[in-house]
């Protein structure tokens, strides 16, 4: 007998999404479970199904003698009875004998509707499990259902996820029916079904709104370096573009604020900080510290990651945070262990110019670091004796020391005429000298090589001009050093 069951194939098909094919394989399993369960564990049923969805099952059985074998109702007909449903049948010969279903006895269907109903589970977990497995990573909307123990269930629609506590935003209160917008992390098979694991924490959910928010984003002309986030409080992102003509930041910002304030609103209201990503350490040290503004980044240690920054002192709070929380996430977005001090700090941290000079050069910008010194404690090879007994003389600054006179300088206590000279090669060897300073020294020398400079300046108002070539002379001179004219000065009475 052929039961038509087409109506019950679109049913499960609309309902639970099930595909055609599989809902036939779990027909054909509970007609045979029905079968087995009545007629014993044998293996000669058959169930075929017609192209109009009707389904018959057939138990194929061995065409024996019955008067001399015997028969096993089973797996075997007599030929007497065979031979009324095919008189060609002969001993030996197998035969398709269709089977009522309605013949099953109570126990039979109610094992088959118990096989039916576990295959329809499984197919349906396995049907979701593939689904939601390839939008792990992807954000999913959904309904608040009800908590427990601090887990809120949410309605996905097809079925229920679930956002534990830790994955939810100290900023966020929910309430039945609110709408949730979360990322989707986990996709596991439990022994009481599927289960989907949300979260509104997880940096990947930033970058998911940002994907939605920013175009650029989402078609990679801008790039997204790192994300680091203390879920509530502060995000931070380093950013980078693709193009020259496209501003990184200005993108994820957007016109007048308009994308990152969408962003902060999802967030319910979160600080984020968008900066500029950079392969040199020093700048991106700089930036990862925003919105603190920093004067300089010092490289302590390249290998093991340690940097020092350098702030104002209206600027230390700002850089490190409220509980440190500013400069603990730019840690994490640098991979650098970053230490934060005041100028005065820095000073007397006493660091040595010989490995800041070292790190410069490890970092090419050597010429920049030749710039930076401008005092005498921060000449490399300085003696530290020399450099402290200028000091407490009120000489810091190598402009300082360049002004004064030998005399002046030789009247500083605790400092011998040998360690003058050595100070004086140290500043020849590290610091340029401005080209005026040593034009104004020039102009002073006389033509004897080796004589006193300051024994030989003469007053500006006792110079004058060579008639010839319009050098500056001086009264005592009888030739003119540039051009040789001999030289003669008169007197005229008033």
């Amino acid at each position: 007998m052929a039961i038509d069951i087409s109506d019950a194939i679109r049913q499960i098909n609309q309902e639970r999404g099930i595909s055609e094919e599989l809902i036939l394989r779990t027909i054909e399993n509970t007609l045979l479970a029905a079968y087995k369960r009545k007629y014993g564990n044998v293996d000669n049923a058959i169930v075929r199904f017609s192209d109009d969805k009707e389904v018959s099952i057939y138990a194929q059985k061995k065409i024996v003698d019955g008067e001399i074998d015997g028969v096993d109702e089973a797996t075997e007909i007599d030929i007497n009875e065979a031979r009324e449903l095919n008189p060609n049948a002969e001993i030996g010969d197998e035969l398709l004998i269709e089977v009522d279903p309605r013949n099953f006895d109570r126990i039979s269907v109610q094992s088959a509707k118990q096989t039916a109903h576990q295959s329809i589970r499984e197919i349906q977990k396995d049907s979701l499990y593939s689904e939601f497995k390839d939008k792990v990573g992807e954000i999913i909307i959904g309904y608040y259902q009800r908590e427990k123990n601090g887990t809120i269930y949410v309605d996905l629609g097809k079925m229920e996820g679930i956002l534990p506590k830790k994955n939810q935003s100290p900023r966020e209160t929910y309430h039945v029916n609110d709408r949730i917008k979360a990322l989707i992390t986990e996709v596991n098979k439990t022994p009481t079904g599927l289960q989907v694991v949300l979260s509104r924490t997880h940096t990947d959910f930033v970058r998911a709104i940002f994907e939605l928010e920013v175009p650029e984003v989402y078609d990679k002309t801008v790039e997204i370096h790192k994300i680091v986030r203390e879920a509530g409080y502060r995000t931070k992102l380093a950013v980078y573009s693709n193009r020259e003509d496209v501003d990184p930041v200005g993108a994820c910002v957007g016109l007048k604020g308009v994308r990152i304030q969408a962003v902060i609103k999802e967030l319910e209201g979160e600080k984020i900080d968008i900066l500029k990503y950079d392969p040199n350490p020093h700048n991106f040290i700089k930036n990862a510290l925003s919105p603190a503004e920093v004067r300089d980044v010092i490289i302590l240690d390249e290998a093991k990651h340690l940097a020092l920054a350098v702030v104002a002192d209206t600027q230390l709070s700002l850089a490190i945070g409220k509980q440190g929380l500013n400069v603990r996430l730019a840690n994490r977005l640098c991979d650098w262990s970053i230490d934060v001090k005041t100028d005065a700090q820095f000073e007397a941290m006493d660091i040595a110019a010989e490995s800041r000079k070292a790190v410069s050069q490890l970092f090419g910008d050597d010429e920049e670091y030749e710039e930076e010194i401008s005092r005498i404690s921060e000449l490399p090879g300085v003696d530290p004796v020399v450099a402290e007994a200028l000091l407490g003389a009120g000489i810091d600054f190598i402009e300082d020391y360049l002004a004064m006179s030998q005399e002046e300088l030789n009247a500083v206590q605790g400092i011998s005429a040998e360690q003058l000279e050595s100070l004086q090669k140290l500043i020849e060897e590290n610091v340029e000298i401005v080209e005026e300073e040593q034009d104004e020294y020039a102009e002073k020398e006389t033509e004897e090589e080796g004589s006193d400079r300051e024994a030989e300046t003469v007053p500006e108002a006792e110079e004058y001009e060579c008639p010839e070539c319009g050098a500056k002379i001086t009264i005592d001179m009888t030739v003119c050093p540039n051009c040789g004219i001999g030289l003669s000065f008169e007197y005229e009475d008033e």
